[in-house]
Formats: structure tokens, sequence, C-alpha cells
């Protein structure tokens, strides 16, 4: 196990890592073996005023169903404090409820109330908020021997009062296709091309469960705890390749829940996939106390550091050579030309102009890849 061996090579240092394969497991709200979807609550209260806070609502799945879990969509969400003040969120896209990053009493104790469009009301128990230390800083290393790129978070609290972490972690990379589009169709006209097509930047947000904990230590240290594992064979690191870690401070109860719905998810897939166990947390249906709810509510800080390197290891995409069709179509339909062939022009070929370079959009659009051609503010 992961623990064993950071204890072997950290003798002074017990984290508790909960985790499956690098200590990471894919979070996902536990599985209900009735046919009725409990609701799904996926977020916390961002109490710092650095980022939005953001709640996503979903509602349970069976094992063996495959289909999409159902979106709740339509609800109201707030955020209340023990003093009487109210926090209101709003549903941007369907089923994510944000509220732009708003300065709170740090001191008040909070709690969320949900109302879904079908009329039930949801609450969670007051929470305290927890103030999250700082990131000391991210380093990485290449591990030889898993051909991969390893980053590690390390922190601290001086007032040795967190005690108990969680992190996240959002990872972008630079790609490119193997061949650049330089001419389109536009109007029955061959033009240059506008658009960039050809350098994409990839995002992926982790989604999993990546915990610490440091009760057993007489100092409140996170050292070299590793966040993410990037292998070569990705491609996510022949360019350039950031990641931006997220750490909060949580309370004993919210880590005692993530760590015990750890234990349920080391067998299933992706966020929100159906799940073999029910771990339920701190929220509450009003009317029906005995009905099944999922999720923790927490309020705390947030902080991040983000680092960027530019290692130019992997290979650069091969796709097959391009081929050369004319310009002009001849009339017959089977004949490629310029104008009815489904591949992208790449260039010009022949001394007259009059034959085109084409390649499939797989080997030319970026975007096909999953990514977007509009560089991050941060890039």
């Amino acid at each position: 196990m992961m623990t064993l061996r950071f204890k072997q090579t950290y003798k002074f240092l017990i984290v508790l890592l909960i985790i499956l394969e690098s200590c990471i497991v894919p979070f996902s709200p536990p599985e209900v073996s009735l046919d009725e979807q409990y609701l799904v609550v996926d977020g916390f209260f961002n109490v710092g005023g650095s980022d939005t806070s953001r709640i996503e609502l979903r509602r349970t799945q069976n094992v063996n169903q495959t289909d999409q879990p159902v979106i709740e969509t339509g609800a109201s969400v707030k955020v209340e404090g023990e003093t009487g003040t109210s926090y209101d969120f709003v549903e941007t896209v369907r089923g994510m409820y944000v509220l732009p990053p708003d300065a709170v009493n740090m001191g008040d104790k909070y709690r969320i109330r949900i109302q879904t469009e079908n009329g039930q009301e949801y609450v969670s128990d007051f929470v305290t908020v927890s103030v999250t230390p700082a990131i000391d800083s991210l380093t990485y290393k290449m591990d030889v021997v898993r051909d991969a790129m390893i980053f590690y978070v390390n922190a601290h609290d001086e007032q040795n009062k967190t005690k108990f972490y969680r992190w996240k972690f959002d990872e972008t990379w630079e790609y490119e296709s193997t061949y650049s589009s330089a001419l389109e169709v536009v109007d029955s006209q061959i033009v240059s091309r506008k658009e960039n097509i050809t350098k994409c930047w990839g995002n992926k947000k982790s989604g999993s469960i990546l915990l610490g904990s440091t009760v057993r230590l007489s100092e409140d240290i996170i050292k070299d705890l590793p966040v993410n594992t990037v292998p070569v064979s990705s491609n996510k690191l022949f360019r350039k390749y950031s990641i931006l870690v997220k750490q909060y401070g949580l309370s004993r109860q919210a880590f005692e829940y993530w760590t015990e719905l750890s234990k349920t998810t080391q067998l299933t897939g992706g966020l929100f996939d159906p799940q073999p166990a029910q771990v339920t947390g701190n929220i509450k249906n009003v009317s029906d106390p005995s009905k099944l709810v999922f999720g923790y509510f927490s309020a705390s800080t947030e902080e991040t550091k983000r680092v960027t390197i530019s290692p130019s290891l992997g290979k650069f995409p091969r796709c097959t050579e391009p081929d050369t069709i004319p310009v002009r179509c001849t009339g017959f339909p089977d004949d490629p030309c310029a104008f009815n062939t489904q591949k992208l022009l790449l260039t010009y070929w022949g001394p007259r102009t009059d034959f085109v370079l084409v390649a499939s959009p797989e080997c030319t659009d970026c975007r096909t890849a999953g990514g977007t051609n509009q560089k991050p503010a941060f890039w």
C-alpha cells in the first residue's frame, strides 16, 4: 500500500492517504439498490472570497443502470448562516448552482438548504468554517520506472489546528494536430483559414478523493504528498503542462465522511457512477428524515498553487500521409475535389496550384481530441 511506502520513505511523517492506485480514488455518490433516485449533493461553501462556490445536484443510479445520471435542475439552493445571513446560488448550467466570491463572517456557522422542483426540501447540519493553511510548494519528479511525472504537494499549519486535508486539481496541457490546415471552403470559394485549429489546450479536473491527516504527528506538516501522476504516454507533457492544486481544510466529521466514501469507490468508475454501498452525509430530507440523501456540506477557505512545466516528454502525433486531390471537380460524383471532400484542406500543391493536400479532421483539427483552441487566460 502507498501508506506503507510513505512510512518507509518518511519515518517521521505519517499521512493517511485514501487511495486507489497512487492513493487517488474517483469520487462517486453511493448507489442504492432500490428504484428510487435519491438526491446527491456535491460541493462546498467557499468562504474565503477567492473563488466561486459550486454545488452540483444529481440523482443516484442502481448498479445495473448504464444511462447517464439524472441532473437535478430548477432547484432553489441557498446557504444560511446561524446568525441569519443567507446566500442564494444561481443555476448557470443544468444541475450546477454557483455563488460568486463573497467575503463572509468566518466565525459564523453555515448550512445548506435545497428545495427541488418537485417541492422536496433538504437541509444540512450547521458546520463551522475550516481555515485552510497555504500550500507551501508544488514539486515534481520523473519516475523512470513508471515512465511518468509525479506531482507533490507540501503544506503546514504553524498553529497545529488543521490536521485534516483534502485536495483537488485541474490539469491543462497544450497539444497540436499532426497537420495544419491553411485553407477552407467558404461560400464556394477556397480562402485562407482564419481560425487556428492546429494548436489546442486540453483540460481535466481531478474528480478524485485525495485526503491527508497529520493527527499522529507532533507538527501539522504535509510533506511530498503525491497528488497526480502523468504518464509520458499520455503526451500531456510533450509541449507544455500546467497543474492547479486546490487545498481544503476539513473538520474531523467531513474527513471521516470522505474516508468512508472512498472505501466504497475503489471498484467503481468516475463521478456519479453507480455504487455498491451507501454512505450518507450531513444532509437530511426535511419532511422525511429517513429518506436517503447523499453528500456532505462543508464550509472552508480554499488555497491554490499552480506549477507549469515544458519537459518535452512524449511523441509528436502521427497520422497517415496527406492525400492530393484536384481543386476543380470533374463532374463525376465519385471523384473527390476540394469542394466536395470531407477532409480538411492543408495547402495548395503543384506548380499551377491546381491540387490541394488534404487530411482527415482527426489529423488536422486539434479540437477533435476534446480540447479547445482558445488559449487559457493564465497561459
